[in-house]
């Protein structure tokens, strides 16, 4: 296990992904990653999570990819467009994950509320 949990913890999903099963348990877990996890539950990236005595379980759902930004870039909202082409494989397929001020939220919340902030995770 690296120092990154969220990164781990996305690898670890998309190597189970490869691997055709329907669940990944990590050991591990973080208010950031559950956070990212309920952002990817509402895409329906993932069907559900849960958290019992320190061990994580995700159901993988509709996920092709996600990886951890590494390093996580700090980005004003108008270069916000520069960022989903480099990371998302087409203009409406995916979605950037920014921590701003006011919590983590998709590209597309944080272009309409004209909001900047670390780039966290992509999930497509």
């Amino acid at each position: 296990m690296a120092q990154d949990k969220v990164s781990d913890a996305l690898n670890m999903i998309m190597n189970a992904k490869r691997a055709r099963k329907t669940s990944v348990e990590i050991n591990y877990y973080s208010k950031l990653l559950t956070a990212i996890l309920a952002i990817a539950k509402l895409r329906g990236y993932i069907k559900d999570y849960k958290v019992k005595d320190n061990l994580l379980t995700v159901e993988l759902g509709n996920i092709h990819g996600c990886k951890a930004i590494k390093p996580r870039y700090l980005i004003p909202s108008d270069k916000i467009e520069k960022y989903i082409s480099r990371y998302l494989p087409a203009r409406n397929l995916g979605i950037l994950i920014i921590s701003t001020s006011e919590g983590l939220m998709t590209h597309q919340t944080a272009i309409e509320k004209n909001l900047g902030g670390s780039l966290i995770a992509y999930l497509y």
